[in-house]
């Protein structure tokens, strides 16, 4: 399954980059389950006026609602989130399911994408340049993250640019048809996305506006920084004090949200993210100590690895993941990496090391850029 929504991934980042971790960004979305969502008052939800469709969208009546799925998930959400059902029959009535979507989940992974080839696609020279532009447009802000948050700066700008070139590509899609067909249409992950569809609603509510005129990448992902809908609901926050949460067109508020949302996924200030390391000729122990499967939190400490064949300067007690990152498979080039505990919290915003990896690598080049 990883293979399959980092392959997604990297398709859209090619075309378009508000794609990028869109789909494979379901770690993120799992871990802000786990969160109480933020600034979220359902009491008050009900009594807000409720966001109404706009004809100048053009969006036609499609009778979706009438589908027996569709009528249960509306009578459920509605009960379970404190919404008006009639409210959302309205929206669901003229919104409509896209195959185009589901062709594209269904697509089958095309190889084995390595570091090799991952890697240019994101460490271009446009992308640092704009992410320059985009941190010294916003430097305030960005230390202002890091002050209340502790999170590198400059790792906040880089997910930012690896998401949507710094919102330059936030995704066309409407949120609300994308989330309707894959609860609807895609059987395999209906209940994730109905949950996400549910938390759609509940931002619609939050928001207000034309539901129809949210828009996103076609696994429902949003705004600058690409938050599914739980997420936003776990970690979005009102960043420049204007009493709204916006990461479709506020660039403050996604700079302070992916800095709560690495916060909250374990980021330890001031701490390292990761080195590159040597591996011994004579000492192949290393091998039964690399990460593989499911990632999980730094557990051996360097001196392990060490004792294992590991060459570095690297602090003895530090407890660090190993990783194997490779470049070509033939002739076979590796690169190896110890990932410290700020690398895995990159993690948590998306499960692939390729992506985390991506991201330290354009922030220290932002960094190096800035300074």
């Amino acid at each position: 399954m990883r293979l399959r929504l980092l392959t997604l991934s990297l398709i859209s980042a090619m075309t378009m980059t508000a794609c990028a971790s869109n789909v494979s960004s379901q770690s993120n979305l799992e871990a802000s389950k786990a969160s109480e969502p933020a600034r979220l008052q359902q009491s008050e939800q009900i009594s807000k006026p409720l966001p109404k469709v706009d004809p100048t969208t053009k969006a036609e009546r499609t009778g979706l609602a009438e589908r027996a799925d569709v009528q249960a998930f509306i009578t459920k959400t509605s009960r379970e989130k404190n919404l008006d059902a009639k409210w959302m029959t309205d929206v669901l009535n003229h919104t409509k399911l896209q195959p185009k979507i589901v062709e594209a989940m269904n697509r089958p992974a095309e190889g084995t994408m390595n570091w090799g080839k991952y890697r240019p696609i994101f460490m271009t020279d446009k992308r640092i340049n704009d992410g320059i532009k985009f941190y010294n447009q916003y430097e305030s802000d960005f230390i202002r993250a890091e002050e209340v948050y502790g999170v590198d700066r400059f790792v906040i700008a880089a997910i930012i640019g690896v998401e949507t070139g710094y919102g330059q590509n936030r995704g066309s899609w409407k949120v609300v048809d994308a989330l309707s067909t894959l609860a609807f249409d895609y059987p395999r992950r209906a209940a994730f996305f109905s949950g996400e569809l549910a938390a759609f609603f509940q931002i619609l509510n939050e928001n207000g506006g034309d539901p129809f005129s949210y828009k996103g990448s076609y696994a429902g992902a949003m705004g600058y920084p690409q938050f599914m809908p739980s997420s936003y609901l776990a970690y979005a926050v009102d960043f420049d004090g204007d009493g709204k949460r916006d990461l479709w067109n506020n660039p403050v508020d996604a700079i302070g949200s992916v800095g709560n949302y690495l916060m909250k996924a374990g980021w330890v200030r001031g701490a390292k993210i990761a080195e590159q390391v040597s591996v011994s000729t004579s000492n192949n122990a290393y091998q039964a100590l690399k990460q593989t499967g499911r990632l999980t939190p730094p557990k051996e400490t360097v001196a392990q690895l060490k004792n294992a064949g590991i060459i570095t300067n690297a602090d003895p007690s530090a407890k660090v993941t190993l990783f194997e990152f490779e470049v070509t498979s033939s002739p076979k080039v590796d690169e190896w990496w110890i990932g410290y505990r700020n690398f895995y919290a990159i993690t948590r915003y998306n499960s692939s090391k390729l992506y985390a990896l991506a991201v330290f690598q354009v922030s220290e080049a932002i960094k190096k850029g800035v300074r």
